[in-house]
């Protein structure tokens, strides 16, 4: 999309769209256009321009390369303060996303069918079989928002903690809740199915939209400020654990990052899809971190107390294969 904005390319006329100033496109009813056949669709000022630039600036062939050079210096800084503090930088991302959500959704209006009892296909119901899926996403986020007791080690007033990581996840709920609903009701449905939504809502908008494309730069800002703070934190969990240290040497944490990037990288080239990745990992992490290592630490703790009880036993097993039948259900579903 970048290159489309850049190239004056429009590549909306081979998908299904809404008509007017406000478009709003479904990329993924393209998916069977070959993609040799798409190219003689596009109209462009300067075709041999474009398709040399094409060659160089692919965003799952080559444009994962180009970002290991501005991510992996970043990655081996030392200081916990540097990315504490320039994580902050990514909040002016999250607040221009809020204001095109809001933007967006006064301009197209609420779309919702409460057809209960006529089927239709613009309605989509509150339960179905696919539910697993975001069971995996929601595993990765509390995963990933637990990381950042790390970084409240470093704060100075440790009894403000609480207070503090309270707000923020007040914050973060209210952040995901406002977007992801706002996106879901205001999508043109009909004409086109809320089956339509991306997993990045912001492809479901023109390549020439302004507002979109704005938002991209800055979504790339945000994760040019989040990916160091993640990288620092598995170095954090990693490095201590095995050397009793955060930063044993330069060697130590130039070859765990590297690890971090080209594992990132090979994602990016080979399995672009990003909703699969967070269910995935968030389901396998989550596994492990979130419903297998609390459970056993309480139920090891009680047990040396003389304290434990059959009830508190059969609860913390059932935790386990909760967690253990989210896993296997990302697989199957």
């Amino acid at each position: 999309f970048f290159s489309d904005f850049v190239h004056d390319i429009n590549v909306t006329d081979i998908v299904p769209g809404t008509n007017g100033s406000n478009k709003v496109i479904c990329p993924s009813a393209a998916s069977s256009h070959p993609p040799q056949n798409r190219s003689v669709m596009f109209s462009s000022g300067n075709n041999t321009g474009f398709e040399l630039f094409e060659e160089w600036w692919n965003k799952s062939q080559t444009v994962p390369f180009y970002l290991i050079a501005v991510v992996l210096p970043l990655l081996n800084l030392k200081s916990p303060s540097f990315f504490a503090k320039f994580n902050v930088l990514g909040t002016v991302s999250v607040v221009y996303l809020v204001f095109l959500v809001t933007v967006k959704a006064a301009r197209l209006g609420i779309h919702l069918e409460y057809n209960w009892f006529t089927e239709n296909e613009f309605f989509v119901p509150e339960f179905r079989i696919l539910f697993p899926q975001l069971t995996g996403v929601l595993t990765l986020a509390f995963f990933i928002h637990n990381c950042v007791i790390t970084l409240l080690q470093n704060n100075r007033n440790q009894e403000n903690n609480v207070r503090d990581l309270s707000i923020a996840y007040f914050l973060v709920v209210l952040t995901y809740l406002y977007v992801g609903v706002i996106i879901f009701a205001s999508f043109p449905s009909p004409p086109l199915s809320k089956e339509c939504i991306e997993q990045n809502f912001l492809d479901n908008f023109p390549s020439n939209d302004i507002m979109s494309f704005v938002a991209r730069i800055f979504l790339l800002f945000q994760m040019m400020t989040v990916y160091p703070l993640l990288g620092y934190l598995a170095r954090v969990q990693l490095l201590r654990q095995f050397f009793g240290n955060a930063y044993p040497s330069v060697f130590h944490v130039l070859i765990l990052n590297v690890a971090i990037v080209g594992a990132g990288v090979a994602m990016a080239r080979f399995y672009p899809n990003i909703g699969g990745i967070i269910r995935y990992s968030g389901a396998t992490c989550g596994l492990a971190f979130v419903f297998v290592y609390p459970s056993l630490i309480y139920v090891i703790s009680l047990h040396r107390a003389g304290q434990l009880t059959w009830p508190a036993l059969i609860i913390h097993i059932f935790i386990i294969l909760l967690g253990l039948a989210n896993l296997i259900a990302q697989f199957l579903l």
